[in-house]
């Protein structure tokens, strides 16, 4: 099976299992993994028109490897783009995407809300390369437009974002972004490749931390980038095999793995997250629920046009402040308190003091990260057993200590 799986009118649980397999001669089931560092010749000849790129072969694994290139098979048949490049790391991921296309006296426009990493690269490491970095506010769109009446080299967005699900409309962004000359990149990983189709709407490069679902059982680190197969070769490709963000084999093959049940993961912790949503909304302690399936999420509209489904993310406020959100976490026996997000475990983590700590209070005002918000990352556990658990941790201290 090739590339032509989604032109033979396969559907998504189908390419989850088999797109991009492409079987050596001992007829495996599972994709071979390919743990080596270098790979051979058969002579001096075929290595130099390897290099001169007059022959296709594998050089060294930092530039490409077997079980590799079936990951970025798989992932760019998902996505329906023409070709894909795996990382180390999502921000890795995120950081290539944008610097093999930025330059000294470049301008990037990016969405407020962003993943703390995200957001520290935007604000401080591009304009130690002299490249113009503006933040609007995602929701916005007159902002957007203002940002935009100005030539600009790259766009920057997650929707929805990190933590507090703010949606983008990406039809109306993208068509500004063109307008003003500017290449979309949108990072995708809440709404996973199966929830939402960034290319679509007209984005140009999508960005993903494997290491969330597409692994989805806190095992292995990885990212992928996603776009035409002209500008991953001509400006990404060169890019990372020349500065080294390489993907383990291993990884890689681990993530071939968890996309055989991404499928089944992300459309049982959808249908969890959407009960936990409706129930934390009616719950007494809870100042305010986001979740974007929720007809009361500010953007409801907006993000069923978009997305088939509200994922797998789950934001609330707990009335108390800071106190009163580490009494709930602390109190939680199912649930784990991690910053990692769509686990096939529950988890939930603070994000004024992790995730968003070092963007600071004032950025943090500006998004809404109050010191009461919690971010609920819902798992595969029976929603009932994570309802129970949660309301363990909303009980009052007094009937907390009575209850144990």
């Amino acid at each position: 099976m090739n590339d032509d799986t989604r032109q033979a009118g396969l559907r998504p649980s189908t390419l989850l299992v088999h797109a991009g397999t492409e079987r050596t001669p001992y007829g495996e089931t599972s994709e071979a993994m390919f743990l080596t560092s270098g790979f051979v010749y058969d002579d001096a000849e075929q290595a130099e028109a390897t290099f001169l790129g007059q022959v296709e072969h594998y050089q060294y694994s930092r530039f490409g490897n077997p079980t590799v290139a079936a990951l970025e098979r798989r992932l760019a048949v998902l996505e329906g783009a023409e070709a894909c490049r795996a990382t180390a790391t999502g921000m890795a991921a995120v950081h290539a995407a944008l610097l093999c296309h930025l330059k000294a006296g470049d301008r990037l426009v990016a969405s407020r809300a962003l993943f703390g990493s995200c957001h520290w690269i935007v604000a401080n490491l591009l304009p130690r390369y002299g490249i113009e970095s503006v933040f609007v506010d995602g929701a916005d769109l007159a902002a957007w437009e203002q940002a935009l009446s100005v030539p600009t080299a790259c766009v920057l967005l997650e929707t929805p974002s990190n933590p507090m699900l703010d949606i983008v409309d990406l039809r109306a962004v993208c068509d500004l972004a063109h307008a003003a000359g500017a290449v979309v990149v949108v990072d995708n990983v809440f709404a996973t490749p199966l929830l939402q189709h960034p290319l679509a709407f007209g984005a140009d490069v999508v960005v993903y931390s494997c290491t969330k679902h597409i692994d989805g059982q806190g095992r292995v680190l990885g990212g992928a980038v996603l776009g035409t197969k002209a500008w991953i070769e001509g400006a990404l490709q060169p890019f990372i095999r020349n500065t080294g963000p390489a993907i383990s084999p291993f990884n890689a093959w681990v993530l071939l793995k968890g996309l055989e049940t991404l499928a089944l993961r992300v459309d049982a912790m959808t249908r969890s997250a959407m009960a936990l949503a409706d129930h934390l909304a009616q719950s007494p302690g809870i100042a305010r629920v986001w979740y974007p399936g929720r007809a009361d999420h500010p953007q409801s509209a907006l993000a069923m046009r978009q997305m088939s489904a509200g994922g797998t993310l789950v934001t609330f406020e707990v009335e108390g402040g800071k106190p009163a959100a580490f009494r709930l976490m602390n109190a939680l026996r199912l649930i784990a308190v991690s910053n990692n997000l769509g686990d096939s475990r529950s988890m939930v983590t603070h994000p004024a003091t992790t995730t968003h700590m070092r963007i600071g209070p004032e950025e943090r005002a500006r998004l809404g990260i109050t010191d009461g918000v919690i971010r609920l990352s819902v798992g595969l556990e029976d929603p009932r057993d994570i309802i129970d658990d949660l309301e363990r941790g909303l009980a009052r201290p007094d009937r907390l200590q009575a209850a144990e």
